[in-house]
């Protein structure tokens, strides 16, 4: 039995959409060996749980045949234990909720999206404080740990009256490559499933849109990059907001087990001549 040919156009795009990841683990080290041993588990692994017939597990044998993984291959991937981490780390989670909180609730934002600089020390600033926000969200850590390393990833600062500054309106690590690493699953992860949907499921779509040009200057890209950076946080913000107050509202809901996320994206290069781009179809 042969399986379909897949599509020219899928293959295409396919192909363009791996060379930033290609590009990204040639810098780290990642060859293409390793690479493609962990694909077979992804293979599998999406196989096993998201193409059953009547709503059973499949086999060996078929796993094999839709993914054209061996099937030696396909039992010592299925007996092993699998890589089911695909939630933001705890630490990073806390951080964002940490975020959100200090930019909407009273008494740690002067406004919803105007967080207010708040004193290290309850002893100093009682409820309108940093000590105060951690424990708000947590019993578990304290508040000098999350400080510390808030400041390592240069997320706050600190100002000579001994006040914590957010630096940056989301929780975006500028430091600290693990961090920024699980940004990069969460985000590309959740971007990559809206576009699948788009394209294999019948239905309303999820929302993916952009704008694109190729005759700028670099003077008009940095225009339009400072118009994103702060129109595009202005919205993203207002969304925060409202996903906010509406997870306040639900919190109690049975069913409140729902996530979102919402993006945007700016980016620019030289753009290539019509020679190459035809040269690569």
């Amino acid at each position: 039995m042969h399986s379909p040919t897949p599509p020219a156009s899928l293959l295409q795009a396919l192909r363009r959409v791996m060379r930033p990841l290609v590009r990204l683990m040639l810098r780290k080290g990642v060859t293409y060996t390793y690479f493609s041993d962990m694909m077979k588990g992804v293979f599998v692994e999406v196989a096993t749980g998201e193409f059953r017939l009547d709503d059973k597990p499949p086999t060996d044998s078929r796993i094999s045949l839709i993914t054209g993984v061996h099937r030696k291959d396909v039992r010592r991937l299925r007996e092993a234990a699998p890589d089911l981490a695909l939630a933001l780390p705890e630490a990073l989670t806390l951080g964002a909720h940490l975020v959100s909180m200090w930019m909407n609730r009273a008494p740690f934002c002067d406004s919803p999206g105007r967080p207010a600089p708040l004193p290290r020390l309850a002893s100093v600033g009682g409820e309108r404080s940093f000590d105060t926000l951690v424990a708000s969200a947590s019993k578990d850590i304290r508040a000098r740990v999350v400080l510390d390393e808030w400041l390592r990833l240069g997320v706050v600062r600190m100002d000579d009256q001994d006040r914590v500054h957010l630096q940056t309106r989301a929780f975006v690590p500028q430091k600290g490559f693990d961090e920024k690493a699980a940004y990069f699953g969460h985000n590309i992860h959740d971007h990559a499933c809206a576009a699948v949907h788009n394209l294999t499921v019948d239905g309303p779509p999820f929302f993916e849109r952009s704008v694109h040009y190729d005759g700028l200057s670099p003077a008009g890209v940095d225009e339009i990059r400072a118009v994103v950076a702060t129109e595009g946080m202005e919205a993203l913000m207002r969304f925060n907001e409202l996903a906010s107050a509406l997870e306040a509202r639900d919190t109690t809901a049975p069913s409140a087990r729902q996530r979102v996320t919402i993006g945007l994206f700016f980016y620019t290069e030289p753009a290539r001549e019509a020679a190459v781009t035809a040269s690569e179809r």
